[in-house]
């Protein structure tokens, strides 16, 4: 059952739909929370609302003067999905057509070189200690290195648990992340030894439940934390920015992370319809298109192997515009 409790004309609808929506697997929680906007909109614009009207609909997914194009899509989307829902238990519902706005120019994923990944690293040891995350100074270097090195969401590091991480087996265990998808994944020998020596200085007397990047008082560290040392650190290792919303991101770490795979694969002649698979299981991904995205990814980054890939893999590589590009 959903925690948040909806108000407005429509609650019924957006209550039930959330649930349902959580029984069959979803989270929805981020979702829940941009419907409980709309409950609000709804109770104060249109009280006696019955219908899920089209003036209600285009009202207010109409953009907003502060937001970019792709966040005006989502809201569409998420409405398109309630609308959806409310026609299916009989309810009279306007259904946006699909694609009746723009996402907007689609971002392009950032891969890092291996000279600015071990700038960036580098840079890393450099951070300072810092009272509102006491253990800030520790973390980054093992934070980032784990994010790139086990193909990690930056949201997936932040919520580990000390029980997630086994330094006896050199596993980490990812709990209900996107669509609700838990995995084990395997780390390197190093990063292994590296996380010990940080949990020897940050765990001694920690619980299984506490989080293995702690900030103040025990919370996990914030996603605010995370992307103002990421700045900081692309600053020092003298990677330029576009500004916010343009890139490079810290999710990028993790298309990179899986582009060096496939290229290493590549260069080995090893049998990608067999390594897929692999790669798709350890990143978590739900289907396999978006493993097979990384593909033309690859190739567009390292032209030198494009042929290849083409060659020897031409069923394999989609062709593909971008779309498929995943959110933190």
């Amino acid at each position: 059952m959903s925690d948040i409790q909806y108000k407005g004309p429509l609650k019924e609808h957006l209550q039930n739909h959330v649930e349902l929506k959580k029984a069959v697997g979803y989270k929805y929680d981020t979702n829940a929370c941009h419907l409980k906007r709309f409950d609000q909109f709804t109770l104060e614009k249109y009280p006696d609302a019955i219908d899920l009207t089209k003036e209600i609909v285009l009202d207010w997914c109409s953009k907003k003067t502060y937001e970019a194009q792709a966040n005006q899509s989502s809201r569409a989307s998420i409405m398109r999905q309630f609308a959806k829902y409310m026609d299916s238990v009989g309810a009279n519902a306007y259904i946006l057509p699909k694609g009746y706005f723009s996402k907007g120019q689609q971002y392009t994923p950032y891969i890092y070189t291996t000279e600015e990944l071990t700038k960036f690293f580098t840079e890393t040891e450099k951070c300072k200690y810092c009272s509102e995350c006491p253990y800030q100074h520790l973390i980054m270097p093992v934070f980032f290195r784990m994010i790139y090195m086990c193909g990690l969401r930056s949201s997936e590091a932040r919520l580990l648990k000390l029980a997630d991480v086994d330094l006896e087996n050199g596993i980490l265990i990812v709990h209900q992340s996107k669509k609700d998808n838990s995995r084990m994944i395997p780390m390197s020998k190093p990063l292994t030894e590296r996380c010990r020596h940080y949990s020897d200085k940050v765990h001694q007397f920690s619980k299984v439940e506490d989080y293995y990047f702690p900030a103040f008082g025990g919370k996990p560290m914030t996603i605010g934390n995370v992307y103002k040392n990421f700045r900081k650190f692309l600053w020092g290792a003298n990677i330029s920015h576009g500004g916010r919303g343009k890139g490079p991101r810290v999710h990028d770490f993790r298309h990179t992370y899986a582009v060096h795979c496939l290229k290493k694969w590549t260069e080995q002649e090893k049998d990608l319809t067999a390594y897929l698979p692999v790669l798709k299981t350890y990143m978590g991904h739900d289907t396999f298109e978006e493993t097979a995205y990384y593909l033309r990814m690859t190739a567009d980054v390292f032209p030198n192997i494009t042929l290849k890939l083409e060659t020897q893999f031409p069923k394999v590589i989609p062709v593909l515009g971008g779309d498929v590009v995943e959110t933190d």
